[in-house]
């Protein structure tokens, strides 16, 4: 844990060299008020501007540099944060260099971080249902391998607070657009009334992230949409705040 991190932060509880450091913000030790009380780090919610700044600027105290923000679109598209000078359109960024912070902002999507077993390079997607159709999970795997070029490298995933299956509920599009992508898919979607479902986003990242050989896969527990007090949930308030979440390469010493 870095010296500025809140204590109730997320820190994945995953078995990687030191030097891969990451965490997902909660709604704790932030300024904002409102809707989005709390450490409300988006800019397209509503929230007062100042109160945005500082929270950004409590961030930037627990990061080694300025966080490579992206402009997320729901896509699959992956960038090298490295190359990041102003917000790009993108839902995932990797990085091999020590001291680039990787994020994306959430409020019920999923975060979900990578890193390889030899702590080499990292990665972070925002992943909602688009995201894991369009296969930004596969993408992003498939980017961070390619960093390294390692087309084999043993890849870690960690899959951060997101809104949980018993929440999530959608139409039968969602799940045709997600059987295009994973052939399992409806096999993490619970029927229930008015030819409506429950989706289990967890278990499709799992399936997602199987299709490239990523299985040593840890969290998924955390649902946003159930813990009002700690989570933002788009789904639960519409206007609400967003989280990021950080990944990054402490510098070898």
């Amino acid at each position: 844990m870095t010296k500025c991190m809140h204590p109730d932060w997320i820190v994945p509880d995953w078995d990687l060299p030191a030097r891969v450091r990451a965490f997902v913000t909660t709604r704790a030790g932030g300024v904002s008020t409102g809707p989005c009380l709390g450490l409300n780090l988006g800019r397209s919610t509503g929230d007062d501007p100042e109160h945005v700044d500082r929270n950004r600027e409590l961030l930037r105290a627990a990061v080694p540099a300025e966080p490579r923000w992206l402009r997320q679109v729901h896509g699959a598209t992956v960038v090298d944060a490295a190359q990041v000078a102003a917000p790009v359109a993108a839902d995932a960024s990797f990085t091999a260099e020590p001291n680039v912070v990787c994020v994306v902002s959430v409020a019920d999507c999923l975060p979900v971080f990578f890193a390889d077993r030899q702590g080499r390079a990292v990665a972070v997607a925002h992943a909602g249902w688009r995201g894991l159709a369009a296969g930004v999970l596969q993408a992003t795997a498939y980017a961070l391998r390619a960093r390294l070029g390692d087309a084999d490298a043993r890849v870690h995933a960690w899959v951060g607070p997101g809104i949980g299956p018993g929440h999530f509920e959608v139409g039968a599009d969602v799940l045709d657009a997600m059987e295009r992508t994973l052939p399992r898919a409806r096999e993490a979607f619970a029927p229930i009334a008015g030819g409506k479902f429950r989706a289990d986003l967890p278990a499709l990242a799992r399936q997602a992230l199987a299709q490239v050989g990523v299985t040593d896969v840890g969290g998924g527990t955390l649902c946003t949409y159930s813990d009002p007090s700690r989570f933002y949930s788009f789904r639960r308030d519409r206007i609400t705040g967003r989280h990021a979440a950080v990944i990054w390469l402490a510098a070898v010493v």
